[in-house]
């Protein structure tokens, strides 16, 4: 089904799902509205079952308009809705690895994003200061004193969830300074992860930055001094409307090895063990996962989506043909990664 444009949708600045869907919408070139605070009530639009930003208005199978949200399979509906530059490779290999890592920007570095937010003062005052402001800049000082009270006081309540405290601090910030080195490596040799062009996964590892590299004082300030290169890498894929873009310019299979191992071990070392604690302490019924990542203990309430990304990263594997998933294989082969798809 076609797509009406403007695509209209809810978001806010501060949220990185919001900052992806926006980059590549202009990327893209697809026209849209971003509605901010009291613009989409105001637009009597209908509610998502989920509240999550961002949230799309976009016609059912009916014709008639929903709430529709989850940037991944979004982003795929508007592939097949829409026609030139493409995020997602043409080649299923590389579109299986653009969505392994499209996968760690949402459901890892999130983790960073959000532990650096709400677990340093200097980050939670710069928080409880800009992000009631963002939803109302009419508001009272009186109003956004207790909106910032509101806010800080869920947010931090909810640093467990996410696998933030005392103990797995170390684990993410170490993880987090990882991944600079390794992304200021594959920017300075390619521009983008996946290759001269970006694909979905650019834009997610793209959305954690915003907020890490370029809000949050203490990421941001660890990003300067150790990867600048990134900062003005995020500055840069904030809008690609210009960028020329080759046919062929997503990585071929054959190099990605060599390109993106380090990172594919990265995820390897950090995020599929969580992955997989997650998926076994959902399967025995239990509320809290516990296991060991990176050498140190780890542990977080067990969550549901999560699983459901287990199961959509080997739907996508199982979807490949006998050749491409040996391909993958090959690729993944000593990164961690592999053991995504043991029994």
């Amino acid at each position: 089904m076609s797509l009406p444009v403007p695509l209209k949708f809810k978001g806010a600045p501060g949220s990185p799902y919001t900052r992806k869907m926006l980059a590549l919408l202009r990327y893209r070139r697809i026209p849209y509205e971003l509605l901010i605070g009291d613009q989409a009530a105001e637009s009597s639009l209908p509610n998502p079952k989920v509240n999550l930003l961002p949230t799309f208005y976009l016609p059912n199978d009916k014709g008639d308009i929903e709430a529709v949200v989850d940037s991944t399979p979004l982003i795929r509906r508007f592939e097949a809705a829409f026609d030139g530059r493409r995020t997602i490779p043409g080649d299923p290999v590389m579109a299986f690895i653009n969505y392994l890592l499209e996968d760690y920007g949402d459901e890892w570095l999130t983790k960073a994003m959000f532990h650096y937010r709400w677990y340093y003062e200097a980050d939670i005052e710069m928080a409880g200061k800009i992000l009631p402001r963002w939803r109302n800049l009419n508001a009272t000082d009186e109003s956004l004193i207790q909106m910032s009270r509101f806010i800080c006081d869920r947010q931090i309540s909810r640093l467990h969830v996410v696998g933030s405290n005392d103990v797995t601090a170390p684990v993410i910030e170490d993880s987090y300074r990882r991944f600079l080195k390794i992304m200021d490596a594959v920017i300075e040799k390619q521009t983008f992860l996946m290759g001269r062009r970006p694909g979905s996964a650019d834009f997610a590892v793209y959305a954690q930055l915003t907020q890490l590299v370029k809000f949050d004082p203490t990421p941001a300030a660890i990003c300067m001094s150790e990867a600048p290169r990134v900062t003005a890498w995020v500055d840069v894929v904030d809008d690609l409307s210009g960028l020329r873009v080759e046919d062929e310019g997503f990585l071929a299979r054959d190099v990605a090895k060599p390109v993106l191992g380090e990172l594919l071990t990265e995820i390897g070392r950090v995020y599929v063990p969580a992955l997989l604690a997650n998926a076994k302490a959902l399967m025995s019924g239990k509320d809290k996962m516990e296991t060991v990542i990176d050498g140190r203990a780890w542990a977080q309430p067990t969550f549901p989506y999560q699983g459901k990304c287990l199961q959509w990263i080997r739907k996508e594997y199982k979807t490949l043909s006998d050749e491409d998933r040996a391909w993958v294989d090959t690729i993944l082969e000593g990164t961690g990664c592999e053991l995504l798809f043991e029994d």
